[in-house]
């Protein structure tokens, strides 16, 4: 899952980068509107993460922006301002979720989950696939109620790959699901990491098919 953070504070935009990729998001961190409305209209996400109070063309403009481009990306505001009329401002201009300044890291780690969960029509933190479970929450998968040992990388592919169990998962959509705007991440890395998935996975009732072609699909084991 890709997330963008727009936040003009670089003590904090850096923060919540670091927080969020260590929950496993590919997360870019951007510091003001005009570059966000930019990398929106370049990138694939699947959340944004926005202060309101932003240099160049603020907060509340780059969601109207995106809203009036039919965009649906599940948008969580920050801001330091107190008032309620900014906040109202804010939903009603399509906002899904706000956090006014000073918050708790751990809050909006668990706001972000919670957006990303509706956003997938997921209504549980637990995702469960024949004798897998993965816990969003706390970002570790067991079978048969064993603890799998998987890198940061390795729980977020199996992660799409459960979501969509059972339907084809393109290299494309685990890069971009994957991949910051910083970060070296291609299809020849795909191939590794489930490469590895697989033998994690031998014997434990469920598999990970290539779909010659298109991509790879998680499918119950064959008995």
């Amino acid at each position: 899952m890709r997330v963008l953070v727009i936040e003009d504070d670089a003590t904090l935009g850096r923060a919540l980068q670091e927080l969020l990729t260590d929950q496993g998001y590919a997360t870019d961190w951007l510091a003001d509107g005009k570059r966000a409305l930019n990398a929106l209209a370049n990138y694939s996400y699947d959340l944004l993460v926005l202060d309101l109070n932003l240099p160049l063309i603020d907060g509340l403009q780059v969601l109207t922006t995106l809203r009036a481009e039919g965009s649906e990306i599940p948008v969580l505001l920050l801001t330091a301002r107190d008032g309620l009329e900014d906040r109202v401002a804010g939903l009603d201009a399509g906002a899904d979720d706000y956090l006014t300044k000073p918050f708790e890291l751990a809050e909006l780690a668990a706001r972000v989950r919670a957006l990303a969960r509706r956003h997938l029509g997921v209504a549980r933190s637990l995702i469960e696939f024949c004798n897998l479970s993965f816990d969003t929450a706390h970002r570790e998968c067991r079978v048969s109620g064993h603890r799998l040992a998987l890198s940061v990388r390795e729980l977020s592919v199996l992660e799409m790959l459960m979501l969509r169990a059972g339907k084809v998962v393109t290299k494309q959509q685990i890069v971009q699901g994957l991949s910051a705007l910083d970060a070296d991440f291609s299809e020849n890395a795909v191939e590794v990491y489930i490469y590895r998935l697989r033998k994690r996975l031998e014997g434990k009732g469920v598999a990970i098919q290539t779909v010659r072609g298109f991509g790879y699909l998680l499918e119950a084991e064959a008995v």
